[in-house]
């Protein structure tokens, strides 16, 4: 697949957001805040917010929130690759944050439920209600890993519940079109999960055992990162070890569009037709930008 690069030498870049004057603000992990690429690739910072920025969605009300890990990586380097390694002594649990583009105010809305640190915040998305579904990544620990879940909660601060927990290791999250479904990326497992929708920010009880539907389980050692949703249904997931786009269609087939490097974290759409997309390609430190086969499926709500 053929694309540009829009901007290198950023630090860990993830959470890309498309903004209606062509601009992309994304977080930098590593680099702990959040950064406007424009179209001529030069930056600016738009904010510092400490710990480890990882996911970013606009709100309702134009904000920007975000799903800050609290710095859950050490940073190692392998060969000139920026690789997010164990979780530092000094981590002790992340949060959600919410951004004014117009006030410059950082403010902090969650960092617990129901009286439980969140560990990871990892990637989030709004649903037509207003409210949003997040994963907790979890973290490692020198016993193992601390789990992760799936929540939702409400951007005033006013609600957060835990709906899905003990889960390896939750990365990206999306909706289908029809927002009966809220798709979840496991990291470790390389598996996309499916989880029905009751009511807006409450999942359908599961069938037997299993937590959700499995919707494809990727083959051999792969790694699933952040999300988007095509306008057609199709789950377009990035993918580390294997770098670049996996598509997952909800039958479970897929299709790979590869890029050039093995941690590529996250895809987002925009444009007039939808089908310019922009991938973080992180242990490289760049963005890029190519045209997407398939419109990507409008957010709820954008700037």
């Amino acid at each position: 697949m053929e694309f540009e690069v829009v901007a290198e030498g950023l630090e860990f870049p993830e959470g890309p957001i498309a903004m209606a004057d062509g601009s992309v603000i994304l977080t930098e992990i590593k680099g702990r805040r959040l950064t406007r690429i424009w179209p001529d690739g030069r930056r600016e910072t738009v904010c510092e917010t400490g710990g480890g920025p990882n996911g970013a969605a606009l709100g309702p009300d134009g904000a920007i929130y975000i799903t800050n890990n609290g710095g859950s990586f050490e940073w190692l380097d392998n060969n000139g690759l920026t690789i997010p390694g164990p979780t530092p002594a000094s981590h002790q649990g992340g949060s959600i944050q919410r951004f004014d583009l117009k006030t410059g105010k950082l403010e902090t809305l969650y960092e617990a439920c129901d009286g439980r640190r969140l560990v990871g915040p990892n990637d989030l998305v709004f649903d037509k209600s207003g409210g949003f579904w997040f994963t907790d990544h979890g973290c490692s620990t020198p016993e193992g890993r601390k789990f992760g879940a799936l929540y939702y909660a409400k951007p005033d601060g006013s609600h957060i519940s835990r709906q899905r927990d003990h889960f390896v290791s939750p990365n990206g999250v999306g909706l289908s079109p029809d927002e009966k479904v809220v798709y979840m990326a496991d990291t470790n497992l390389g598996r996309l999960w499916a989880f029905d929708v009751a009511e807006p920010g409450r999942l359908a009880p599961p069938d037997g055992f299993a937590p959700g539907r499995v919707v494809c389980n990727l083959p051999g050692y792969q790694l699933l990162d952040s999300l988007a949703v095509e306008a057609g249904g199709k789950v377009c997931v990035a993918t580390i070890i294997n770098g670049g786009i996996t598509a997952f269609d909800p039958n479970g087939t897929t299709e790979h569009y590869a890029f050039p490097d093995p941690v590529t974290t996250n895809i987002c759409f925009g444009g007039p037709d939808m089908r310019d997309a922009w991938i973080t390609l992180s242990a490289t430190g760049k963005l890029a930008k190519t045209r997407w086969p398939r419109p990507g499926l409008k957010l709820n709500f954008s700037a």
